[in-house]
């Protein structure tokens, strides 16, 4: 595969899951600016460009975190390459772009939420509710996955795509835990509280994962288990150990396929070791903003090394 193709399909997953995760950021901020007694680290919403680390392109443009500036900004506004709709609108391209190497469903799929993208954008903003918006993208980008899984071969085109998603969700992961602990959450003498607990259901809630947290541990929310279920818990799909996993068996899949490894394959084994080998006591340990601010570093040269090592030029 020429490494222009490989690079079309890694983008077309991981700007699908990114349009997803600022969806559930959107859907974090709205349900948690709900609480009169949520008062964050500066706002609920400006947590959320704190988190997505789009603040000062933000203020640049916007000036002060209001919150239909923020939704305008991560949803609609193309001038943000991470909003809803330039994702939309870059994946849709790399798409159109490597049209042979999909099948019809998977383009249909990435087609019908372009156009369905544009009809909203004509829309008055007055007539569309934030959590109809949130509720539109989830659908669209789980639609394209589904495609993917389900009509594409097993090849090295499948590959590249689950490179890309993996990539973007276990950063996405790790951007959404620290929305909640790191930026909303106000006080040390918060955790344990009403709030505190409220914020995590919110998050478990905007990941689609509140049933499953519940089917795994019972009882209580804790900041505990919830660490545990979003970065150890292999049976979580947006864990850190299960996007790790994800990546380490896509390139070495990737590296059968083309006779060899390279420093790509060796980062994703150290990532992944690195979540196997730690515990929540010794996350917590470290400071859990910590930890996820170190797995986001590492994911990002991981990016690094697959660029160099598939995506820049001929696959070497």
């Amino acid at each position: 595969m020429l490494s222009r193709t490989a690079d079309n399909l890694y983008w077309i997953a991981r700007y699908m899951e990114r349009a997803d995760t600022i969806a559930r950021l959107l859907e974090v901020g709205s349900r948690i600016s709900l609480l009169p007694s949520a008062h964050g680290y500066r706002s609920e919403w400006d947590s959320l460009l704190q988190a997505s680390g789009l603040a000062d392109a933000f203020a640049k443009k916007y000036g002060d975190p209001v919150q239909r500036n923020i939704e305008s900004f991560l949803f609609f506004d193309h001038d943000n390459p991470s909003s809803v709709a330039s994702c939309f609108k870059a994946a849709r391209e790399n798409g159109r772009i490597v049209r042979t190497a999909l099948t019809s469903q998977v383009w249909d799929a990435l087609n019908t939420a372009f156009q369905e993208l544009k009809a909203l954008e004509r829309a008055e903003r007055s007539t569309l509710e934030l959590g109809r918006l949130t509720d539109w993208v989830m659908r669209h980008a789980a639609m394209v996955r589904g495609a993917i899984d389900a009509t594409l071969l097993r090849n090295d085109g499948f590959n590249f795509l689950n490179v890309g998603y993996y990539l973007e969700r276990g950063d996405n992961t790790a951007r959404l835990m620290d929305v909640k602990y790191y930026v909303l959450l106000p006080r040390v003498d918060f955790v344990g509280s009403g709030l505190d607990n409220y914020q995590w259901t919110t998050l478990l809630r905007a990941m689609g994962a509140q049933r499953a947290f519940h089917s795994a541990y019972g009882g209580a929310v804790t900041a505990a288990k919830i660490a545990d279920f979003l970065i150890l818990n292999t049976q979580s799909p947006r864990s850190l150990a299960t996007c790790s996993a994800g990546l380490v068996n896509h390139l070495t899949r990737v590296a059968k396929a083309y006779g060899r490894e390279t420093v790509a394959q060796e980062q994703a084994r150290a990532l992944l070791a690195e979540v196997e080998g730690t515990t929540v006591d010794a996350i917590f340990e470290e400071g859990l903003h910590e930890y996820l601010t170190r797995y986001i570093r590492d994911a990002a040269d991981l990016a690094l090394a697959i660029n160099d090592a598939y995506l820049s030029g001929e696959m070497r």
